[in-house]
């Protein structure tokens, strides 16, 4: 059975346009995506332009504008940023607060690391503040439209959770070490449609939706299991007993299988069933945990914390082929075309090719020194958030790469 990825009601799942965390298919793939091989500073780079302050959000691309999130940690100010997509120009920068930020956020986190969400005419924004989480909506041209208090928020080390869009609804996670939950609200007005409880303990992945085993199921990895809900009304649907408590990257899924992967206190990636039969199908002990992993024609990528990179047949859990790439990885591997491309946290971003009896490195790219915002595709072009380290200076950069 095929899994597919359930699009926002109103959003066009396709190519020309990264509309929230994982793409407008949802699995991190732009399959029609055709942008070049080499870039960097002096190659196909079609422009970059400064992002004041600091965050982990990956750009998120819809019509003529591309959005992020930032914090300016000295001013503890937490900001909306829109760019104009065919030259970079900042077209507005919203402050959304000011104070209230969060003292225990790990160094791979930041006041801002939640991706933007968007849907044809708005869009979302997730932050966590004052010891709660909070969920916004915007219009394009940047006027507040609605805020909704979510619910409180333990921090462990900080929150990282992306909003995500379905049927007119926009769902957040929030598990934290004294009782999480999921929630929905509408798109409409922020006004609430459901809350489900989740087990106390500090996690951090991103929901998904898609259609497995004959239903939309929202996908949840961590606190020692991977879970499902029913996206409509947030009712637990089955959960499978596995994975680690903390984790970090989204479930993914090919055929009817669910795979996820954990980074504390235990290291394992696994697959289950989604048919609610409780099956663990197969397991390793792979820790993958702060990148999310990537399915493509029957096949499992991922690329560790450490730096190695992995693809598994994902029926069977049988490893393909490994290799050691080096560095730390923050990010999580896109398919872009036919190829795989994974940005390391000192600027390398690898093109990886698919399939084979061997890990081919096809190209090695360079921007800055430092990147932990996964990169975005939409239509012949990518974007990259990047930061310029110079002794105690950093700078922070969005850059586009096409053809020229």
């Amino acid at each position: 059975m095929l899994a597919v990825f359930v699009a926002p009601a109103d959003a066009d799942p396709n190519e020309n346009d990264w509309p929230q965390w994982r793409g407008a298919t949802g699995d991190n793939k732009a399959a029609a995506a055709d942008v070049p091989l080499i870039w960097g500073e002096e190659e196909n780079l079609l422009w970059k332009t400064p992002v004041p302050g600091r965050g982990h959000s990956s750009p998120t691309v819809r019509g003529d504008y591309v959005f992020l999130t930032t914090a300016d940690e000295q001013q503890h100010v937490q900001s909306i940023l829109a760019f104009d997509r065919q030259s970079g120009k900042l077209l507005w920068s919203k402050q959304v607060f000011e104070g209230g930020m969060d003292d225990k956020a790990h160094r791979r986190n930041t006041q801002a690391t939640p991706s933007v969400a968007c849907s044809d005419d708005r869009l979302f924004a997730s932050f966590m503040n004052d010891g709660h989480v909070w969920v916004l909506s915007f219009d394009f041209t940047g006027n507040e439209l609605w805020r909704a208090n979510v619910g409180e928020f333990a921090s462990h080390w900080g929150y990282s959770a992306s909003p995500i869009l379905y049927e007119g609804n926009v769902i957040i996670a929030a598990d934290h070490k004294q009782g999480g939950y999921l929630a929905a609200f509408t798109q409409a007005s922020g006004s609430p449609v459901w809350t489900t409880a989740r087990p106390a303990d500090p996690n951090y992945p991103s929901p998904i939706v898609h259609h497995v085993s004959g239903k939309d199921q929202l996908l949840m990895a961590g606190l020692d299991r991977i879970a499902s809900y029913s996206p409509k009304t947030g009712k637990l649907l089955w959960e499978t007993a596995g994975v680690t408590t903390e984790c970090v990257g989204t479930v993914v899924v090919e055929g009817d299988l669910a795979f996820a992967s954990g980074g504390y206190p235990g290291n394992v990636t696994m697959a289950v069933k989604t048919d609610g039969s409780g099956e663990v199908v197969w397991q390793n002990r792979v820790k993958v945990y702060v990148p999310s992993m990537l399915t493509h024609d029957g096949l499992l990528y991922a690329v560790t914390d450490n730096g190695i990179a992995y693809c598994w047949d994902a029926a069977t859990g049988d490893e393909q082929w490994k290799k050691r790439l080096g560095g730390t990885f923050n990010t999580s591997p896109v398919l872009a075309g036919d190829k795989i491309v994974a940005a390391c946290e000192d600027g390398t971003t690898y093109v990886l090719a698919t399939g084979g009896a061997k890990c081919q490195v096809l190209a090695e790219n360079q921007l800055g020194n430092e990147v932990y915002a996964t990169p975005t595709f939409a239509g012949n072009r990518a974007y990259i958030r990047y930061a310029v380290i110079d002794g105690d200076a950093r700078q922070e950069y969005l850059a586009c790469i096409g053809e020229k």
